[in-house]
């Protein structure tokens, strides 16, 4: 199993990789045959920095 995760969209990656036999290659092995999950809503980020200072107080 492989997991991927990307905050690009999938129709953005040919201008990224700006090259699109690259881009086609991996979208044909990896996309055709996964499970897309896409998650929407408000980042959970400032909710949760300061988390991180808590741990390294204790």
């Amino acid at each position: 199993s492989t997991i991927i995760t990307s905050q690009l969209p999938v129709k953005d990656w040919y201008g990224y990789l700006q090259n699109n036999t690259v881009a086609d290659a991996i979208l044909d092995r990896v996309v055709h045959s996964s499970h897309r999950i896409e998650i929407e809503g408000d980042s959970l980020r400032p909710k949760y920095s300061n988390l991180n200072q808590k741990f390294e107080n204790n």
